[in-house]
């Protein structure tokens, strides 16, 4: 295992992959992760799991203080083999830090080995959260997908999408939840999640929020907000335990 940190201002980084895998996690700022398979946002309590050779750019949303632990294959056993967010606890944000201030070719059998060794068994103790966002392999659900995230605030209805496809809203549905796991009420809703998130993450108003993902009301868009993820948006970003 290796640590490493570089500072970003707001852009992104072009699609590439590593020998190792890696889990990428921000000392501050937040940024947001795309895979062919889905992406994640990721303020400082989170980090994403990206396995070896996965294909994968990092979008930052502002000003990043990225940490990165580069993780050998046969040094993981056990982790997980898909991209996933995990809780960053505050014993391995520590364990990060620290294995920064080591060199690269440390000794394994002194301190760096020992601050390895710990962030790897806490690795195993991550909470795995479920927000982010699927996205289908099938072509055609790919760009309809990708099309209500370029617009979060339109209203098609499952119906309207079916017969722009050519489909039956039956089937749509079933295409749905067989690509990506969810019904599209609920893809709908994480799209416009994962979408709020970066807005909150630069300081953008709750209402303006509301507003730009095509919500009724503020509280409409708050309601919801609380109820997938157990806190108000204004507090979201500014407390670790969530």
């Amino acid at each position: 295992m290796t640590a490493k940190a570089r500072n970003y201002l707001a852009g992104e980084t072009p699609a590439h992959s590593h020998p190792r895998a890696q889990l990428v996690y921000a000392g501050s700022g937040v940024m947001r992760v795309e895979t062919d398979a889905g992406c994640w946002v990721v303020p400082p309590v989170r980090g994403v799991w990206i396995p070896a050779n996965t294909v994968h750019k990092v979008i930052m949303l502002g000003a990043v203080e990225m940490r990165t632990l580069y993780i050998r294959q046969d040094a993981a056993p056990g982790l997980p083999e898909h991209c996933c967010l995990m809780a960053v606890s505050p014993l391995l944000r520590a364990l990060i830090l620290a294995l920064l201030d080591e060199p690269l070719a440390y000794d394994q059998t002194g301190r760096a080995g020992l601050i390895a060794a710990l962030a790897l068994k806490e690795l195993r103790f991550l909470k795995v959260p479920a927000l982010h966002l699927p996205m289908p392999a099938d072509p055609g659900l790919h760009r309809l997908c990708q099309a209500l995230i370029d617009h979060p605030e339109h209203h098609q209805t499952l119906e309207s999408l079916a017969e722009q496809q050519a489909t039956s809203s039956r089937t749509l549905a079933r295409q749905f939840v067989r690509e990506t796991g969810m019904s599209f009420r609920q893809w709908r809703q994480q799209a416009r999640l994962v979408e709020a998130l970066g807005h909150l993450a630069n300081g953008m108003p709750v209402a303006r929020v509301a507003d730009l993902l095509g919500y009724q009301s503020p509280s409409a868009f708050t309601a919801m907000f609380h109820r997938t993820l157990g806190v108000e948006p204004r507090r979201y970003f500014s407390i670790g335990d969530h």
